[in-house]
């Protein structure tokens, strides 16, 4: 199979991407364009992607990795090219896939390319737009052991893609950086305001930093370690940053009256935990670090809670901070690597533009070294180090979710799908640049092995699907971005420069205040404006009473009302809970025993056709057999009265002679003999017979016997059943009075509610009006309140009284 396929082209043609801005509004948006610029002004333009590819090592060719996999055909298309053994040649040998995949890309670094000509080709733009106040994100994607963390970092001879940023941004605010530290980055968008000893602590902070770093240095260097990366600081200097500076040019309108001020953080992801790697390291092994929770701002921009950052003033202090945080960076060996990062690092600039105490915009530049993702089996990891590769997968596939998700919202506007952002920590701290508060752009870091074929190709797979995202940046006036400076307690102070009056306010002291109290006009009204104001002031706290007291019962008339409404739908739904038992309960009951009538009639029948099966015996051979015992007892009884007539015959002849008839008399009784036993033996069969009869009748009594008692248990469990019902039906009957009785109660109390409104009525207009001394608004409102349960006493004596009346005079 040797048919090459176009990943990024044949899914172009198929489907056109869209994107949506926050109003809802979607563009289409043709993929052969980069960037568009839209009618309201905001840029539009698919995410850029951009593939370098690694050499091969010494070790690699040796082991004959060399197959031609990677094939670059130009400068934006690249082949890959299944070699024998993989799983992709396996597949296409057996018809399923292709051995040959085309992708392309923004641009395609070979192995000969160097890390200068990848800087001006990736990062500058997006440099470009950092220095102008945007925002933006490059991130590297691929296996392990491809070269990501080359990419980004290098070594000191070949800086990679961070300390070229560092380089350019000191180009450029040179000469007007601002050397105060009383402005730092606050949340994701803001600044906040540093007292003198806070500014105190920050210093203490990057200086422990820097004498940690040197501790460490001294000694390799004493050693003859100079040459190492982690103390060749000196080495990362603008002589090895050798490029064009002239796309970063300072803006000559800007030079005189604004300053800069560089905030740096460098914090990992590791096994789903963020951990600051500014932090100093502890002393004992056995404590673990602490680590950070990624918060949300409340504007839908999520930051990372208590992240240390640094003011940077120079190159060799950014080199020295770099050098800090890979130290306490995570990382391992693994068959395939033998400085295998094991977590997500992130390092992220702010450059704040300051024109003189005011901040005027903040923004913000990440690059983050993405884990390489690793199958277990090559890699050989076991214990935590699997763990740790099984996150690696996991937060890398939720990235990949979130790609697909942004890809397909924009091609189906009418199909939108959930994006997991907030599944992964590493999504959820970009989910803004994702969603076009910034430029994001992807760096895809590949090696030519035929090992690492397949994974290779679920990367290219990938990119060629992020390639078709698209980024819609509003173009919005630098004066709307700009951000809110806070006080030393996180409340706000300016606002796109405009005061806060409340938060000054809150800011003042207790001495500000009291000395504003003292200014106030203490100067007294006559007398007579007093009183007047007095009798007014009552007036109104007395109609303010009566209206809060109105309110007050039609509250709890509400209330009651409710209540009693509740109840009455409550008690509702349990009377039909109730019927639906009963009739569930009677129709399972009637099943019941339906069922067992027909289990019974069945059982009997059953039983009685193996009884007829045992005993049948067909009515020719009963008849037959019924004429034999008829025969038989003829001859018993022919046989009873032939030895009787013998006896007779011989006494009324005694003359005859006694020789002639010995003879004949001996053979007639030898066969009466034989006669007789055979009858007896069929007797006895007959009386056997007899007896099994018996028997089976005997057994078919006790088994209705035993039908008879399980019907008489179903007839006991059907009235227990039953009984059951019945006091359900009456508790249902107790609670419909109860209802009643509710009801009317409910009734009394709406009367002693009206009558008790027209005593407080009546009260009001007869009692005159009298001065009460000053006192708290609760003990008003209390007395209010109580005043009427006097009434409804005086009231029920007056009731009592006209009862006793009534009852004397009948008995008068």
């Amino acid at each position: 199979m040797s048919t090459a396929i176009d990943l990024t082209n044949e899914e172009c043609d198929h489907m056109q991407p869209v994107d949506m801005d926050l109003t809802g509004n979607a563009f289409p948006v043709s993929t052969s364009s980069q960037q568009n610029e839209m009618p309201g002004g905001a840029e539009q333009q698919t995410m850029r992607v951009y593939l370098r590819v690694r050499p091969f090592s010494k070790e690699e060719l040796y082991d004959n990795e060399d197959q031609d996999c990677v094939v670059i055909e130009n400068s934006q298309t690249v082949t890959l090219n299944a070699p024998k053994g993989s799983a992709t040649m396996k597949s296409s040998e057996k018809g399923i896939g292709m051995s040959l995949h085309k992708f392309s890309f923004s641009k395609i670094f070979g192995p000969e390319r160097t890390q200068s000509e990848l800087f001006e080709d990736t990062v500058k733009s997006q440099m470009s737009d950092f220095l102008d106040g945007k925002n933006a994100l490059i991130f590297s994607y691929g296996v392990t052991n491809a070269g990501k963390t080359y990419t980004i970092q290098g070594t000191p001879k070949k800086p990679g893609i961070l300390p070229r940023v560092l380089d350019a941004t000191f180009h450029y605010i040179e000469g007007r950086q601002y050397e105060g530290m009383d402005l730092k980055p606050y949340l994701r968008n803001d600044a906040q305001y540093l007292d003198p000893d806070q500014v105190k602590q920050e210093r203490s902070a990057k200086a422990a930093i820097f004498a940690s770093v040197k501790e460490e240095c001294d000694p390799l260097r004493a050693s003859g370690g100079s040459e190492s990366l982690s103390c060749s600081t000196s080495t990362l200097s603008s002589s090895s940053l050798s490029y064009d500076q002239t796309v970063l040019a300072s803006n000559p309108t800007e030079a005189d009256s604004s300053q800069f001020a560089l905030w740096v953080a460098f914090f990992e992801i590791y096994n789903e935990c963020v951990y600051d790697l500014l932090q100093p390291s502890l002393c004992s092994k056995s404590k673990k670090r602490a680590a950070l929770r990624v918060c949300d701002d409340g504007a839908g921009n999520a930051y990372v809670k208590d992240l240390r950052w640094i003011n940077i003033q120079t190159l060799g202090e950014a080199s020295k901070l770099l050098q800090f945080g890979n130290k306490n960076r995570s990382a391992a060996a693994t068959k395939m690597n033998q400085s295998s990062s094991r977590s997500h690092s992130i390092f992220t600039m702010k450059l704040l533009k300051i024109d003189g105490s005011t901040v005027k915009r903040i923004s913000e530049f990440s690059l983050c070294d993405l884990a390489g993702s690793e199958r277990c089996n090559k890699t050989k990891t076991f214990g935590e180090r699997l763990k740790e590769a099984g996150n690696i997968n996991n937060s890398l596939l939720i990235l990949g979710k979130c790609i697909t998700g942004l890809r397909n919202n924009q091609t189906d506007r009418m199909k939108s799908s959930y994006i997991p952002f907030r599944e992964s920590k590493l999504t959820k701290l970009f989910q803004a640049v994702f969603c076009g508060k910034g430029k994001a752009s992807m760096i895809v870091n590949i090696n030519q092995c035929a090992s690492t074929y397949d994974e290779t190709l679920h990367v290219m797979k990938f990119s060629a699907v992020a390639k078709q995202v698209v980024q819609v940046i509003p173009d919005k006036p630098v004066e709307s971005l700009a951000p809110c400076l806070v006080g030393r307690d996180g409340k706000p102070l300016v606002r796109n420069g405009v005061i806060d009056s409340q938060a000054l306010e809150s800011c003042l002291s207790e001495e500000e205040l009291l000395d504003d109290e003292d200014e106030a006009d203490m100067s007294l009204l006559p007398q007579n404006e007093i009183v007047t104001m007095i009798e007014s002031l009552r007036a109104k706290l007395l109609t303010e009473r009566r209206r809060n007291l109105v309110q007050e019962m039609e509250i709890r008339k509400e209330m009651g009302d409710a209540m009693l409404q509740q109840l009455m739908e409550s008690e509702e739904l349990r009377s039909r809970q109730i019927e639906e038992l009963k009739e569930s309960y009677q129709e399972k009951l009637e099943n019941t025993f339906e069922m067992y009538k027909d289990a019974f009639k069945e059982h009997a029948y059953q039983s009685a056709m193996n009884n007829l099966e045992d005993d049948y015996v067909p009515l020719d051979e009963f008849i037959a057999e019924q004429e034999k015992v008829e025969a038989l007892k003829r001859k018993v009884s022919e046989l009873e009265s032939l030895p009787s007539s013998i006896r007779g015959g011989a006494c009324v002849a005694p003359t005859v002679d006694q020789s002639c008839q010995t003879q004949p008399s001996k053979a007639t009784e030898a066969a009466a003999d034989e006669r007789c036993k055979r009858l007896y033996k069929e007797k006895c069969a007959m009386e056997r017979m007899c007896e099994d009869k018996q028997q089976l009748i005997l057994s078919l009594e006790k088994r209705l016997m035993e039908l008879n008692e399980t019907l008489q248990y179903v007839r006991d469990g059907f009235l227990e059943k039953s009984a059951d019902l019945e006091t359900l039906q009456r508790k249902a009957e107790d609670q419909t009075k109860s209802l009643e009785d509710v009801l009317l109660q409910n009734v009394d109390k709406d009367r002693e509610i009206s009558s008790l409104k027209a005593e407080l009525a009546k009260l009001s207009q007869e009692s005159p009006v009298q001065p009460k001394p000053k006192r708290g608004l609760l003990a008003n409102l209390r007395e209010a309140v109580t005043s009427p349960r006097k009434a409804t006493t005086a009231r029920t004596l007056r009731k009592t009284s006209r009862t006793a009346t009534t009852t004397k005079k009948p008995s008068i």
